[in-house]
């Protein structure tokens, strides 16, 4: 094989390779399934907020609960970037 088609093959292979990454990168960076799981959350967090008050507390802890996860998955879909 001659330099040139060699090289050519290393510059194709490459640049296959750096696009695959690309596409890779930006299915990554979506985070669907986290931005999912934050929409249910924040319907959770509504429903919770609407439901009347004489729960014992349990409502007021749930919604704090809700509020923790809201921040947990913001922050795995920051550290995902």
């Amino acid at each position: 094989m001659n330099n040139y088609l060699k090289r050519g093959l290393v510059v194709g292979a490459l640049a296959v390779t750096l696009t695959a990454g690309i596409f890779i990168g930006q299915a990554a960076a979506r985070q669907e399934h986290m931005e999912a799981a934050l929409d249910s959350l924040h319907s959770a967090k509504s429903e919770l907020q609407s439901a009347e008050s004489n729960k014992g507390g349990h409502r007021v802890k749930a919604i704090e609960y809700v509020n923790d996860a809201i921040e947990e998955v913001n922050a795995g879909i920051y550290h995902a970037e």
